[in-house]
């Protein structure tokens, strides 16, 4: 076959380093696969400054009250949703502030909705659903870049007037890149098993999709230091969690912090406001809402250190 006769998209090359892997004992399968993967890091790294951009999009639309919505279909889709779905948790955001929307809906999450990925206008329709608008972002997800479900979100999204960005695992079109804002291309190499993008390129696509959330959230005042202190403690596991920093933040015993986190409402960055300035949760609020939510403007101490 002629090199011209390949497909041009590296994610549908096949890995010469693994072509031998169906004679592979198991633990020569774990070494072919964390040999490719510790190339992943690297790759994303070449896109650091386009991930910068998409992150001061989003904290500007934060700021405006607007919303990051993802699409995608199939592994990049579903990394969307999970993504979107762990911000609430996280950093006590509003579930409509990072949305996740994939190609054949909710019963793709689950298993493939095959065809769905293929339809343009499903794309643009998922747009309109969601009344996407000026103060938005839409972040496409293709692995490959040539979803036509995909295609169709960032061309209706980009028409009402939204910011938009990429994530792909191989070079794009002159047209997909004339939809978008920014485009990030973490390329990352054929695939241990031919074509499945749920392996580096979903490893590669999840560590993004992480920077730019998390990093906007943080623009925008959802941490104190490295701490998450704009977390709700909704379950045990984030009832300890907060206990647990508003006592080492506050330097108080943790019974202490435990009264001081029922007084706020069990909102972290509330309790420590409240014990900082000495005021009650009213008082918190309203010096949060004055400084834009970020601890650091109304409290002037520094986080503890790192404990050693």
């Amino acid at each position: 076959m002629t090199r011209q006769a390949l497909d041009p998209r590296i994610t549908e090359r096949r890995n010469p380093r693994t072509a031998n892997i169906d004679l592979a004992s198991s633990i020569e399968i774990v070494d072919l696969m964390n040999g490719e993967d510790r190339t992943i890091a690297d790759a994303v790294a070449t896109q650091r400054e386009q991930i910068a951009q998409v992150i001061s999009l989003v904290e500007d639309a934060f700021r405006r009250d607007g919303r990051l919505f993802y699409a995608g279909a199939g592994t990049s889709g579903r990394l969307g949703v999970l993504d979107a779905s762990e911000c609430p948790p996280t950093f006590g955001s509003d579930p409509e502030m990072v949305q996740g929307l994939i190609a054949g809906g909710f019963p793709a999450i689950l298993r493939a909705q095959e065809g769905a990925e293929d339809s343009p206008a499903g794309g643009a329709a998922i747009m309109d659903e969601h009344n996407v608008n000026e103060r938005d972002v839409v972040v496409g997800i293709a692995a490959s870049g040539t979803t036509p479900y995909v295609h169709g979100a960032l061309e209706r999204a980009r028409a009402r007037g939204a910011r938009t960005a990429m994530v792909a695992c191989t070079p794009v079109s002159e047209k997909l890149l004339s939809m978008v804002d920014v485009a990030i291309i973490a390329v990352v190499g054929p695939e241990v098993v031919t074509g499945s993008t749920r392996l580096k390129a979903g490893t590669a696509t999840k560590m993004i999709l992480n920077m730019i959330t998390t990093g906007a959230m943080i623009r925008i005042g959802k941490t104190y230091g490295n701490l998450m202190v704009d977390l709700k403690a909704t379950n045990e596991k984030l009832k300890d969690r907060s206990e647990r920093i508003v006592a080492e933040v506050c330097g108080i015993p943790r019974e202490e912090a435990r009264t001081l986190l029922s007084a706020a409402g069990m909102r972290v960055k509330t309790a420590i406001v409240m014990h900082k300035l000495s005021v009650d949760r009213t008082g918190a609020e309203e010096a949060l809402a004055a400084a834009g939510g970020t601890i650091r403007r109304v409290v002037t101490d520094a986080p503890p250190p790192v404990p050693t």
